[in-house]
């Protein structure tokens, strides 16, 4: 009888410490993934809206992969596993609502900005406007890929709207997104560069020379939205939600982007 009783002891002991096992254990703990695909001048924002949503919801860690809203459109299209977009234009973001990987009934029109035109705090010629990018004196221009970087289609519509776009085009330095703009201004590699009003506030080696008319470029609007494909539907849609909060209303207005409501 005494036998039996410490044999039966010994099972329950060895089922319950399984059960509790480091490697189950980490299972049950291990956080869902968010993978998000953001616009290159949303990053600063988006890092402070990260850590306040991961506090608010410790199952759920969010991975972002920034870029040029071009690029990422084509690795959505390519199959890359992303949940939710965050565009700088619909443009590219309504190419994958028509081609059905966007779904049209979980997305919104998140954010707005204005277009502005920069220097080198350490220039010394004169530059007041869009217009005098024409002046001899202006050699380089840097503005994102219009084709693929919405911040770059703003400003070739904006040089386009002045009548000196294709005056310009010899010196234009085309780049991979909005940042890249601001990083050759700072280094000086180019004499002007376009960018938006919320990208500057994270330099302090550049000065704003002129903000463009809204009326010279198309709308400047950051859709966001969820990827039919998502394993994760109920996060992704909680994140969605949480971009239209109030906490994370303030954050975006913090850094000079306009919340549309």
């Amino acid at each position: 009888m005494r036998k039996s009783f410490f044999v039966g002891l010994s099972i329950y002991l060895f089922i319950g410490l399984s059960a509790c096992s480091p490697e189950k254990s980490q299972q049950q703990t291990k956080k869902i993934e968010l993978t998000i695909s953001a616009a290159a001048s949303l990053n600063e924002a988006l890092v402070e809206i990260k850590n306040q949503f991961e506090e608010k919801n410790p199952q759920i860690k969010l991975l972002y992969n920034i870029g040029g809203s071009g690029a990422l459109k084509q690795q959505i299209l390519q199959g890359a596993p992303v949940d939710i977009f965050l565009s700088a234009s619909h443009d590219q973001f309504n190419e994958l609502i028509q081609e059905a990987i966007i779904d049209r009934e979980k997305q919104i029109d998140l954010l707005g900005n204005q277009l502005v035109l920069i220097t080198n705090k350490e220039n010394q010629f004169s530059l007041n406007g869009f217009s005098d990018l024409g002046l001899s004196q202006v050699n380089k221009i840097a503005i994102g890929i219009p084709e693929s970087v919405p911040a770059g289609k703003y400003a070739k519509q904006t040089l386009e709207n002045a009548g000196i776009w294709k005056q310009l085009e010899p010196n234009l330095i085309q780049t991979k997104d909005v940042r890249q703009v601001l990083t050759y201004v700072e280094t000086g590699n180019v004499d002007a560069g376009i960018v938006y009003a919320t990208d500057i506030n994270s330099s302090n080696k550049v000065k704003v020379v002129a903000t463009a008319d809204e009326e010279t470029h198309d709308p400047i609007v950051y859709p966001a939205g969820i990827i039919k494909s998502t394993s994760h539907k109920n996060e992704a849609e909680l994140f969605l939600t949480y971009l239209q909060s109030t906490s994370a209303k303030t954050i975006f207005k913090k850094y000079g982007f306009k919340v549309l409501d």
